[in-house]
């Protein structure tokens, strides 16, 4: 649906949903793998326990668990959907899964496509979705972050098997006028050139083919990280793209509800709020039960804290993904919720 042009320029959040494997692994359960303990665990990044994809579930179907809870939410018909965004590194299908996501909801008038930007992908999405929203191009955008990381851990190498879980969170966004804007803002940022400090990288693995002829097998190695370099490269530059964000729409850090950050290690988060003197009690997290779910951190603690109570109409977000690319970026917009 295209809107006439004075309705034009406004993003509403309207609805937020999420979804979590069944299976739950707890830091001590993963000293029964590799030489590590839950004291350890939590001291360096503050998670106590993730959730892991079994084998009767799949990403795609925690992907439709949330997209139809931010829909419900919302009070959105399937048929009034016009795109879907499904933010993930990991599909089930490396050709995307969106497609199969805008299925299984009944979603039968949308237009449906993956994108990958890791960690940042939610961020990255939202934003991507806005400038549909904005142009009257679409009306109504769901936005899916989803990511099973666990399939792509190395679970001998305790330095990166911990960090990681699986899971799903989404949100609902529609078109509105500019006055009721709830997207205030963003910054978006990617450098290539450390990109190596975290990578999926493909085997490298050429066999022969006939005359002397070679191919590429398909494949690709366990995640690899710098963590060190990685923990620098956040506290770094979080901070600043959010300090950029919110002196160009004058907004104080004191005026914030909440502080939303992308889940990954517990001083991270401690270092960006005490940069800004934000209160511990303004700052949200749920990564001591789920761990690095990468794409699905930000909608998955926005879908909590709305369900719980905590975050209400009008309160204004703070919001920053960071990751793998190296691609980070920050966003502040408020909450609407269903009307």
């Amino acid at each position: 649906m295209v809107r006439s042009p004075e309705n034009l320029g406004g993003v509403a959040l309207l609805g937020s949903g999420s979804a979590l494997p069944s299976q739950t692994l707890t830091n001590d359960q993963l000293g029964q793998r590799v030489d590590t303990n839950d004291s350890w665990i939590r001291s360096r990044t503050g998670i106590a326990g993730r959730r892991v994809i079994g084998s009767e579930e799949s990403l795609t179907e925690l992907s439709c668990r949330a997209g139809r809870s931010a829909m419900e939410m919302a009070q959105w018909d399937p048929d009034s959907i016009d795109l879907i965004l499904l933010a993930t590194s990991t599909p089930d299908d490396l050709f995307g899964s969106a497609p199969k996501v805008q299925a299984q909801l009944g979603a039968k008038n949308a237009v449906a496509f993956d994108l990958t930007a890791a960690c940042s992908g939610f961020l990255f999405a939202l934003v991507t979705a806005s400038q549909f929203l904005r142009t009257g191009a679409m009306q109504k955008v769901l936005v899916i972050g989803a990511d099973q990381l666990t399939r792509w851990v190395d679970w001998d190498d305790r330095r990166s098997c911990v960090l990681f879980g699986d899971g799903a969170g989404a949100v609902a966004l529609e078109s509105t006028s500019s006055e009721d804007d709830c997207l205030i803002g963003f910054q978006l940022k990617s450098d290539g050139s450390r990109g190596d400090c975290l990578n999926l990288p493909h085997l490298n693995q050429f066999l022969p083919l006939v005359d002397g002829i070679s191919h590429e097998a398909g494949g690709f190695s366990p995640i690899q990280m710098n963590g060190q370099e990685v923990y620098k490269f956040a506290v770094r530059e979080v901070p600043e793209i959010l300090e950029k964000l919110l002196k160009v729409h004058e907004v104080l850090p004191d005026s914030l509800d909440w502080l939303l950050l992308h889940q990954a290690n517990q001083r991270i988060l401690d270092s960006v709020a005490e940069r800004f003197s934000i209160p511990n009690e303004k700052v949200l997290s749920n990564l001591a039960n789920y761990g690095n779910t990468s794409a699905a951190t930000i909608p998955l603690m926005l879908d909590e804290a709305v369900k719980d109570g905590r975050i209400k109409s009008g309160d204004l977000i703070a919001s920053s993904g960071f990751g793998a690319g190296l691609s980070w970026g920050a966003a502040l917009f408020k909450w609407r919720g269903p009307v």
